[in-house]
């Protein structure tokens, strides 16, 4: 394995890659560099004196400045290195060229739904539309998974604490995930259950649903029945004779809408898991398919990457109301807007939000920016998409999926076992990860920092993808984990 990642002109750190032990020398660039102290893998060393005040610079961006005088040699952390971020800011367009290699299509095994929409699971979905009946739809669930014939692959239920007692967007919220998950395609089949009394009711819901196929959606309101679960049993007879008639077929990859995000990470995030992705997402997008990246509060510190590489104008300016409405919220709540790395980010060698930033955005890869999503609208537009929605994995996840992502790849250099509504691929950061947590993790980036190659990783990682499209399922499918979580914001009544 090499010591640390080739490091740019301006850098005045480096990330170890393994340890390095206080009087171990290693050659960084055309100068030799004695470590003063204990480096752990996946943090920072000085390469030469940073002067207090003085930019930290990792990769050729600032990720700080030096809380005090740092030596060559010295760990760079929390400890010596502070954030360099304002608060809100004024951004200027400075559009950069971008290309992405269109490339020829391929196939990948998924369901064709009547309206148009591709699917790349075929699974029966219990939806609550209040938390009061969250008991009832995991005992449906339970019960009818027993009746589960040809293609139908499980029944699922959803539960969620929200519904009724919400205010405002709180309430907007629920009503928008609830009924973009009603409409997902990865649903053959979908019992709408409600208590009857609540605010988000059936019939509220249904003014956000919009259209939809009484064979494919059923609706159960358990206040107007005697026996719920003898009724939700005969609806869920019916979804799954209905959604059991759609057999996989062949479908072009421009089909595919994947998400990204990232959690738990660590000091290789940016330096494998991050980056493949945005490899993967080229690739894709190169294929004429669609991703999208969200987790706006760790875009703070490298955004100007990303609005720059808007397609025009008026995505630039709604990129800009993207971060700096994200940060007004931090500010509306009194809250610090750069309480970022979290305590595990720190363990793994994040020091600064700029240093999170830089890593969670690579997963965009090189693509034009060509949507800009707010919380729970659908994609409309193919290639890069970003999503407004909080860096909180479940809420993310769910938000990803709640706009039209298939499939959630999710980088991690610490691991988590959590799920979302759709398939969600782990893709550990580092080779130890991978192999201490074979039952969470589904990909190894750790690869890259044992010479393996961007490009033939990359492509790897794309083949699993469109496996996991045909119907392979990812280790928290496996371990029968699905969740979901919708954003709060505001006051509970």
């Amino acid at each position: 394995m090499k010591d640390f990642i080739k490091i740019n002109e301006n850098d005045n750190v480096i990330v170890a890659l393994k340890e390095l032990t206080a009087g171990e020398t290693i050659l960084a660039g055309t100068q030799e560099v004695t470590a003063r102290e204990t480096i752990p893998a996946g943090h920072k060393m000085a390469i030469r004196d940073i002067a207090a005040g003085a930019e930290v610079i990792k990769y050729g961006f600032r990720i700080g400045n030096a809380k005090e005088n740092i030596a060559a040699g010295q760990w760079v952390h929390v400890h010596n290195l502070k954030t360099a971020l304002g608060d809100l800011l004024e951004y200027t367009y400075e559009p950069v060229e971008t290309n992405v290699k269109k490339t020829e299509d391929v196939k990948f095994m998924g369901f064709a739904r009547a309206n148009g929409k591709v699917g790349v699971r075929n699974e029966v979905w219990i939806i609550p539309t209040v938390g009061c009946v969250n008991n009832i739809a995991t005992a449906m669930a339970k019960a009818a998974n027993a009746r589960v014939k040809g293609s139908v692959e499980e029944v699922i239920a959803f539960p969620h604490p929200y519904g009724c007692s919400q205010m405002g967007d709180d309430q907007e919220h629920t009503r928008t995930i609830l009924a973009d998950l009603v409409n997902h395609p990865n649903a053959g089949g979908v019992l709408v259950l409600g208590l009857g009394c609540e605010n988000s009711n059936i019939g509220e819901l249904k003014k956000y649903i919009g259209d939809y196929d009484e064979n494919r959606v059923k609706f159960l309101v358990c206040q107007e029945c005697e026996d719920e679960m003898e009724e939700g049993a005969k609806l869920l007879n019916e979804l799954i004779d209905y959604a059991s008639a759609f057999e996989r077929e062949p479908i072009s990859a421009s089909k595919l809408i994947v998400g990204m995000k990232c959690g738990g990470s660590d000091g290789f995030s940016g330096i494998t898991a991050n980056p493949l992705v945005g490899r993967f997402s080229d690739l894709l997008i190169g294929k004429g398919g669609t991703t999208i990246l969200t987790e706006v509060p760790e875009m703070f510190g490298a955004e100007t990457l990303l609005m720059n590489r808007c397609a025009n104008r008026e995505l630039f300016d709604e990129t800009v109301s993207l971060i700096n409405d994200f940060k007004q919220y931090f500010k509306d709540n009194h809250q610090t807007i750069y309480e970022n790395p979290s305590p595990g980010n720190k363990k793994g060698g994040i020091s600064t939000l700029e240093d999170k930033s830089l890593g969670c955005t690579q997963k965009s890869g090189s693509a034009p920016v060509c949507g800009v999503l707010s919380y729970g609208e659908c994609v409309k537009t193919s290639g890069l998409n970003l999503l407004s929605a909080p860096g909180n994995d479940l809420v993310a996840a769910t938000a990803l999926a709640a706009s039209g992502a298939h499939i959630v790849l999710f980088t991690t250099g610490r691991g988590t076992p959590f799920a979302s509504p759709v398939p969600t691929v782990k893709i550990s950061s580092n080779s130890t990860l991978a192999g201490k947590k074979k039952n969470w993790i589904d990909f190894n980036a750790g690869v890259l920092v044992e010479d393996a190659e961007l490009d033939t990783v990359g492509q790897q990682l794309f083949d699993y993808v469109i496996d996991v499209a045909s119907g392979r399922k990812v280790c928290s499918e496996e371990a029968g984990f699905h969740d979901m979580a919708i954003f709060k914001q505001g006051v509970t009544l």
